[in-house]
């Protein structure tokens, strides 16, 4: 039932985009942020002990309510599945950020395109170029549809019910809200989702190359993704750019210095319309898991 939750989900989002998820986000942000308060005594145990108060309840609940709901009806296990990955994924909002931008570059509105990127991705834009602006809305596009899309599938796909998509989630959530800390909490936040991802950033790779250019995708992983100072990001990046036949990350201005960073990719310079390339290409990817997935609902079927 994996596929038909899936497009059910793809679905129900196109209808109703998920401001219920952001509810649930900043319900169990604050869950987090008072263990944080309560925890936070500086020694390792208790970072630990943290991260997994603020985790296993809630895998325990949404498995729990799964086999409840199995027992009872598998139609109610499976509406249940779909809830989950509605409030865990959002497809619908990397296509609407990546296009308003797209459209602010062609009509040469730069002021635009800064504050779009600013407002939609967080990204202090006051210096960057046309060239800069697109290379940075396709690298956040890219990690941002593997972490709100393709990771979730790959880990929902993998483990019973909605335990990988909530473990994924959940990971990635305090990744974001601890990970940006320099104390022992930060540390083990990092760790936990690398771990969590190491399996699904490689599949959305090889993903993304079978979307696009393998062959230049697979060099770039090979040749470049160890340079990235995040190797999951990395290896997703480098696949991406290679795919796509752009060349990302390099020196980026900052209040007016410049920040360098590893080059990635191969080919040209990224512009708008590497934007539009690469919705394409996660559209594809999308594809392609869908088409994977039902040809294993078949599988198991004629088993």
């Amino acid at each position: 039932m994996t596929f038909f939750s899936l497009i059910f989900v793809l679905l129900l989002e196109r209808w109703r985009p998920g401001s219920d998820r952001n509810r649930i986000v900043s319900l169990f942000l604050s869950y987090a942020d008072s263990l944080e308060r309560y925890f936070n005594t500086g020694l390792r145990r208790h970072v630990i002990a943290a991260w997994v108060v603020a985790v296993i309840p809630v895998l325990l609940l949404s498995v729990w309510i799964y086999y409840l709901l199995y027992n009872l009806s598998p139609l109610l296990a499976w509406a249940w599945n779909v809830i989950t990955l509605y409030l865990t994924m959002c497809f619908r909002q990397f296509s609407y950020s990546s296009n308003e931008i797209r459209d602010a570059l062609e009509n040469k509105d730069l002021l635009l395109a800064r504050k779009l990127l600013w407002k939609l991705h967080g990204v202090e834009a006051d210096d960057l170029s046309s060239q800069e602006i697109a290379r940075i809305t396709i690298e956040t596009g890219l990690i941002y549809s593997h972490r709100y899309v393709f990771g979730i599938i790959i880990c929902f796909a993998l483990l019973p019910g909605p335990l990988g998509a909530v473990l994924y989630r959940l990971a990635e959530l305090l990744d974001e809200r601890w990970g940006g800390r320099t104390d022992a909490f930060g540390d083990f936040a990092v760790k936990a989702f690398k771990i969590i991802d190491w399996l699904p950033a490689r599949a959305t790779a090889m993903s993304f190359a079978i979307a696009g250019n393998f062959e230049d995708a697979i060099y770039c992983w090979r040749a470049q993704a160890a340079s990235w100072m995040d190797r999951n990001q990395g290896i997703i990046l480098a696949s991406g750019a290679g795919a796509l036949g752009v060349c990302l990350g390099d020196p980026l201005r900052e209040a007016g210095s410049r920040h360098y960073r590893p080059e990635l990719g191969v080919g040209e310079e990224a512009d708008a319309d590497f934007l539009q390339s690469t919705v394409g290409l996660v559209w594809r990817t999308l594809v392609l898991w869908l088409t994977l997935l039902l040809l294993l609902e078949i599988a198991s079927w004629a088993g």
